[in-house]
């Protein structure tokens, strides 16, 4: 997410170029895609250009669902050859590519990522619940007076919540909706959270999602930019806000702040790469198969990718801030590479 704010200009012409040039041979790796998998994909990027005779490849950071659109547009040069992602490819997305000729895909699940709600380590550790974050969070919730029907939030205090939790301010500070961050939060934890409400999850998908997905307005919940350090700056100075922001973020400032606990799990490393964790998400990038071979460089690129010293226990993404998958399902996916194994539509 630090990264994401100085490639935008580069993104969105490249976003452009890539729809209107013509094709044309080109010797360069073009990856598109999610600003979370970027900076991952940054440092093998540059430790393949220096270490092989191939180019560094090129990187743009357009998000999860603008890579995809991106590379589901066509066979050919001028279209991208792999797209990351901090999420799995939608079944539509699948379809978009089949329809437009893309039809070999290679799946490649890089590893896990946990979304934290941390606060200062001079504040009590928390322990929420999915259903109580939503609660605090959304925009409109269930009437607490009762009944199927939803109101403009009335909470003000965890405590109104639920009595076990502090008699605080509700006071949270998040990422903004450009952020894979903030769509991997309102999927995973404000969705999981809604669906406790059995009239909320009976509703028709898109007026289901539209509810789980609305974050509050009206000042318990703050959009705190693209900067993460200004959330850490904030809850070092304020020990009853809250923060939302990637686990590697939270291991950086160990020393200042503390994750809360989601429904009792304590987010490490074990528990988002097992998903006992409740707010793990998966990463993955996706490879264009008719491009290899005409295109060079892009399988060898891949394979750097899904080395073990790389993506391994101790490879050098660890040190990124990657969790890494468990070694059978590496040994799984890094074989698929060499392969390239296409999708077939039946996993998503």
């Amino acid at each position: 997410m630090k990264l994401k704010t100085a490639i935008a200009s580069v993104a969105l012409a490249g976003s452009i170029a890539a729809v209107s040039a013509p094709a044309m041979a080109r010797d360069t790796v073009n990856v598109v895609g999610s600003s979370t998998v970027y900076p991952f994909a940054t440092v093998v990027a540059e430790r393949f250009g220096r270490n092989t005779n191939f180019p560094t490849p090129k990187l743009e950071s357009t998000g999860s669902g603008g890579g995809l659109k991106l590379f589901c547009a066509g066979i050919g040069t001028q279209h991208p050859d792999i797209t990351n992602a901090s999420r799995r490819m939608k079944k539509s997305e699948f379809e978009l590519c089949q329809s437009n000729g893309v039809k070999e895909i290679t799946e490649v699940k890089i590893g896990a990522d946990g979304i934290v709600i941390a606060n200062s380590k001079d504040a009590g550790k928390l322990d929420l619940s999915l259903k109580q974050v939503f609660l605090a969070l959304a925009k409109e919730v269930p009437d607490p007076k009762g009944g199927d029907k939803l109101v403009a939030n009335p909470y003000q205090k965890w405590s109104e919540i639920d009595s076990s939790l502090p008699n605080l301010e509700i006071s949270v500070m998040g990422p903004p909706p450009t952020s894979g961050t903030r769509d991997a939060f309102v999927e995973i934890a404000m969705e999981g959270g809604c669906k406790t409400f059995d009239f909320i999850k009976a509703m028709p998908k898109k007026e289901m999602k539209s509810v789980c997905h609305s974050m509050r307005e009206d000042g318990p919940f703050v959009e705190a930019g693209e900067n993460d350090n200004l959330i850490v700056q904030r809850l070092a100075q304020d020990k009853d806000t809250l923060g939302i922001f990637g686990y590697s973020f939270l291991m950086e400032n160990s020393s200042q702040i503390q994750a809360a606990t989601i429904g009792g799990v304590e987010p490490t490393p074990e528990t988002i790469a097992d998903e006992d964790y409740p707010v793990a998400r998966s990463l993955f990038f996706y490879i264009k198969n008719a491009h290899v071979g005409v295109v060079p460089g892009i399988k060898e690129y891949a394979e750097e990718f899904t080395t073990e010293g790389a993506w391994g226990d101790n490879g050098y993404l660890v040190d990124v801030g990657l969790i890494p998958n468990p070694r059978n399902t590496r040994m799984e996916v890094a074989k698929n590479v060499r392969n390239l194994k296409p999708m077939t539509g039946n996993e998503l």
